[in-house]
């Protein structure tokens, strides 16, 4: 017979046995124009909030056609799967972030971006912390990713 410190013990190594990828997070983008965001996964429930193209979501629950995301300020609600895309992009959160030529602080500043402007992914590996994007205005170079959301 098991007590139940022992459960709790096999409950945790099993899930220590569980591929890391099952806890990774899955981050999607807006793929139309205007994605319509609703309070329960049905066309007929009320409409909450509008997301622009590329706009980065998490997934936290998925319906198949209905999913249930978290933006980027924290916010709760239900999209059509159709409207969303495995594209990678990244919101900046800081007031300000730089994108530097190379992956490092001593590298050249490409641009200087405001928060909440949406980036294109360019390169999914990281580097020391940073990530390789390209603004919609053509400038790629790489971003601390502690000054993004949206990333897996």
């Amino acid at each position: 017979m098991i007590k139940s410190g022992g459960k709790l013990l096999v409950a945790l190594y099993l899930l220590a046995l569980m591929p890391v990828s099952a806890f990774a997070l899955d981050f999607r983008s807006v793929s139309v124009p205007k994605a319509v965001l609703y309070d329960a996964p049905s066309n007929a429930a009320k409409k909450v909030l509008l997301l622009s193209q590329n706009y980065p979501v998490e997934v936290v629950v998925n319906l198949g056609d209905w999913l249930k995301v978290r933006d980027a300020q924290g916010s709760l609600n239900w999209v059509e799967a159709k409207q969303l895309s495995n594209k990678n992009f990244v919101m900046v959160t800081a007031n300000s972030a730089e994108i530097r030529q190379g992956a490092a602080v001593s590298s050249s500043l490409v641009a200087t971006v405001e928060k909440d402007v949406v980036l294109e992914v360019a390169d999914v590996k990281l580097s020391n912390g940073w990530l390789k994007v390209k603004h919609r205005d053509g400038a790629t170079g790489y971003i601390l990713i502690s000054s993004t959301w949206g990333f897996n």
